[in-house]
């Protein structure tokens, strides 16, 4: 059994790394590299770095951030926001970066994916999808109706009328080596991943699976990768405001019996 993996997210804008809640209300959590730098000493296992405005704003990721960001750490980095062209995978592997991650242009022409895949390997395509449920949450319900959730693109500002269970399998399919799954509802809300989502797309794909949205305790990255399936738990806040360490939160997860890298 291969081990669970722990891996911080640095969501950036305008060269500074920021966080939300649901998307919105950003506020500056630090410089990428200082924060980099400090997760690798911690011991994650990777590191994801999105630029979340490139895509709706229609301009290239920020490749110097991206290429001194690897430059000082040593643990596997993907990157992506705005991924739009075979090239701009290019530029991204050569500055340093492991995986690329592509969401909007995967929507827009899902032959990106297969031609990203065929070029590079599956290995290194990561397909992001921002989930949003269709029905209400099924706690709030008497009826045990069945769940749905739509995908939305441009950094959760448009909705595609995707189904997100069906496009992870058409992704997959198309040759993406790894999902990385986040839940629009719980984004930055510190209620926990929305397992019932991530225990759904884990389910209908072979791939890796990174649940990502929501985590507040070390509690809620147990329970998406034991309840909701997942291979790998993306969190930000927890780690950027110093309430856990990467150790921590890793000493805790092996002491309940999930498979870490300590």
């Amino acid at each position: 059994m291969l081990s669970k993996r722990l891996i911080p997210c640095l969501d950036v804008k305008d060269g500074r790394v920021v966080k939300g809640v649901n998307f919105v209300d950003l506020r500056d959590a630090g410089d990428p590299v200082e924060i980099a730098q400090r997760y690798d000493e911690e011991g994650a296992d990777e590191l994801t770095f999105l630029d979340i405005t490139a895509s709706h704003e229609r301009r290239k990721i920020i490749l110097e951030v991206v290429r001194r960001t690897a430059e000082t750490v040593f643990m596997p980095l993907t990157v992506g926001g705005g991924v739009r062209e075979i090239q701009e995978i290019r530029d991204l592997l050569n500055a340093g970066a492991d995986k690329v991650s592509i969401n909007t242009a995967a929507v827009n022409r899902p032959e990106f994916v297969k031609e990203a895949a065929e070029r590079f390997g599956s290995q290194c395509i990561v397909v992001a999808i921002d989930a949003k449920r269709k029905t209400p949450d099924s706690r709030l319900q008497t009826l045990d109706a069945e769940q749905s959730w739509g995908v939305y693109i441009h950094g959760g500002r448009t909705p595609t009328g995707l189904d997100a269970v069906e496009w992870a399998r058409r992704v997959e399919a198309y040759g993406a080596g790894e999902i990385l799954l986040t839940s629009m509802d719980r984004d930055g809300t510190r209620e926990g991943y929305d397992i019932e989502l991530t225990h759904a797309i884990a389910a209908a794909v072979t791939v890796p699976v990174i649940a990502s949205g929501g985590v507040g305790t070390l509690q809620h990255i147990y329970d998406g990768l034991t309840s909701g399936g997942a291979d790998a738990a993306l969190a930000a806040s927890i780690f950027h405001y110093h309430e856990y360490t990467i150790r921590e939160c890793k000493e805790f997860l092996a002491a309940r019996g999930v498979r870490v890298r300590l």
